[in-house]
């Protein structure tokens, strides 16, 4: 089985999130409509106490494992490899036992405590899920530092796929039998889901087995040399090293989700005085339940991203090619900035006929008309820098740097609290998400300051900063008139919600198309960037260079 690069990895894992995304939501729709707002209730309960308990299940070993593995691998340590290999998966097996036992065993007394019983049945149903998944994480963070995106994505669509179709369907026959039946029916799809992830993982790993028997015997000797050469390693000293890696992995990866965590808990503490109490909850609500979710979808890429290069420059790191892990920072900070950065400016630009048709105004509310679009804009824009937070952090995760992370982490949250608190009295919401912008900017520049310490790069010269700069404000000025002459002049409908679909395509479509164009013509893309994409997306891009005029030759120049 062959190793992917950086970005043939990162565009499988950014296609899979994306359609293990847009399954997740196709399935709420149908379970909305067969559940209800209670039966929803009770199961977000047991899926959110499911995903804690699963993080903590997991404690961030499959990333600490795909740095180890890509280790020994790169050192041609095969035998250590798959001792922590197998290390890994006992653990992952030990972990999944307990964890589904104090779930199952804890549902009634823990649906009791909150209030809501009727969590109990689904809780129980979704525990089951526990005993494959810390296995499939394990596996996931084994096949990522053998540099094999491929088994990952495929298991994270089968997975969503199985659990959509089983939840949709237990939910609907089990309807007839209550409602309390019906949830704990659309819990179990969570089982189902486990299950097939777990059959495509070790299809993978099977092949795989099979290949490194084949390549293993050829080197015959060497093996024997490797093995001979020294005493095995304890489980007892791969455990240490795990556990050392991934706490700090544990703490950086919880940065976004800490940051989200602080803000529904202080905003209606900190804007009730200025707006009300209710109209502060009212604001929250748009916050969490609608910018979160769109600024969110810019990050995926940077997850993917981050996924890949940890063991690209684990493996470089560890043979001290310092050549190849400067390369490969420079490449994912270009990539991240360069992709990731479209998404956040159609999202920002088209913030107001997004919100209005996904989420809507049902209740008329003023509030939402008035800051709904703002918020999302703003939030949208802040994700700009946790994407290169979270890919610079990943560059440093992947050379072993972990003190500084978690040292990043404390000076964000605490820029993050103090931000919010000084600037909610002067801006509103408006000040706290600049607290969080400000977060992600600090953690942005730790993370550089200490990469910059480490290794030489340079993610750009001068003038491409500035040409990218000038395609950034020529979109945005594409994107403000485009939205002003769909308020004007674009209702081809008699309901509004149509009309601002209508809007949001628009502007998507005709900025979506704007910003490559521009990137050529600003030449912050030339051919020469090109041999660094699949070939697909080369076959895609060379036809504009050559109709905007750009040769081989120039661009050497």
């Amino acid at each position: 089985m062959s190793k992917d690069s950086l970005v043939k990895g990162t565009l499988i894992l950014t296609l899979a999130a994306f359609v293990a995304r847009a399954l997740g939501v196709v399935q709420r729709i149908p379970l909305v409509y067969l559940l209800g707002d209670i039966g929803m209730a009770a199961y977000g309960i047991a899926f959110n106490l499911y995903s804690v308990l699963l993080v903590v299940a997991t404690a961030g070993i499959p990333s600490a494992l795909s740095k180890m593995i890509s280790e020994k691998t790169a050192l041609g340590r095969h035998a250590e490899a798959d001792r922590i290999y197998k290390a890994a998966l006992w653990f992952a097996v030990c972990a999944g036992v307990l964890m589904t036992v104090l779930l199952y065993a804890a549902a009634p007394y823990f649906a009791d405590s909150i209030l809501n019983p009727q969590a109990t049945l689904p809780i129980q149903a979704i525990a089951p899920a526990l005993l494959l998944f810390p296995l499939i994480a394990i596996m996931r963070g084994y096949f990522q530092g053998r540099r094999m995106m491929m088994p990952n994505g495929m298991s994270q669509i089968i997975e969503q796929l199985f659990r959509v179709v089983t939840s949709v369907a237990l939910a609907y026959l089990l309807l007839s039998h209550s409602l309390d039946y019906a949830v704990a029916g659309a819990s179990f799809g969570g089982v189902v889901g486990s299950i097939a992830a777990a059959a495509v993982m070790l299809y993978y790993a099977m092949r795989l087995k099979q290949s490194d028997r084949r390549e293993r015997s050829a080197e015959g000797a060497d093996a024997a040399a490797e093995s001979a050469g020294a005493a095995p390693l304890t489980f007892k000293a791969i455990y240490a090293q795990l556990f050392k890696l991934s706490v700090p992995i544990v703490i950086f990866s919880m940065t976004v989700t800490l940051i989200y965590t602080i803000d529904s808990s202080i905003v209606t503490l900190l804007l009730k005085d200025r707006l009300g109490e209710e109209a502060a909850r009212e604001i929250l609500g748009i916050l969490t339940g609608r910018a979160q979710s769109l600024a969110g979808i810019p990050i995926i890429l940077a997850v993917a991203l981050s996924q890949s290069v940890v063991p690209i420059i684990s493996s470089a790191y560890s043979q001290r090619d310092m050549k190849q892990v400067s390369d490969q920072t420079a490449k994912v900070l270009q990539l991240s900035i360069l992709s990731g950065l479209p998404m956040v400016l159609l999202i920002s630009l088209a913030a107001r006929p997004i919100n209005g048709f996904i989420f809507g105004n049902t209740t008329g509310s003023p509030i939402v008309d008035t800051y709904a679009a703002p918020i999302i804009t703003l939030l949208t824009v802040s994700a700009m820098f946790q994407i290169v937070m979270q890919t610079s952090g990943a560059v440093l995760m992947g050379m072993g740097r972990m003190r500084p992370l978690v040292l990043s982490v404390i000076l964000g949250i605490a820029v993050k609290l103090a931000g919010s608190y000084v600037l909610a009295p002067y801006w509103g919401i408006y000040g706290i998400i600049a607290a969080t912008a400000l977060c992600f900017i600090v953690m942005t520049w730790l993370n550089l300051a200490v990469l910059r310490t480490a290794v030489p790069f340079r993610v750009f010269g001068l003038r491409r900063w500035l040409s990218l700069a000038v395609t950034t404000a020529l979109i945005c000025l594409i994107g403000y008139g485009l939205e002003r002459l769909c308020v004007a002049y674009v209702h081809p409908s008699g309901i509004e919600r149509l009309n601002e679909m209508a809007q949001a395509l628009i502007i998507c479509a005709i900025t979506g198309a704007a910003y490559p164009v521009l990137l050529f013509l600003t030449r912050v893309m030339t051919l020469h960037d090109l041999q660094h994409l699949p070939g697909p997306l080369r076959k895609l891009a060379k036809p504009l260079l050559a109709r905007l005029g750009r040769t081989t030759q120039q661009e050497k120049r």
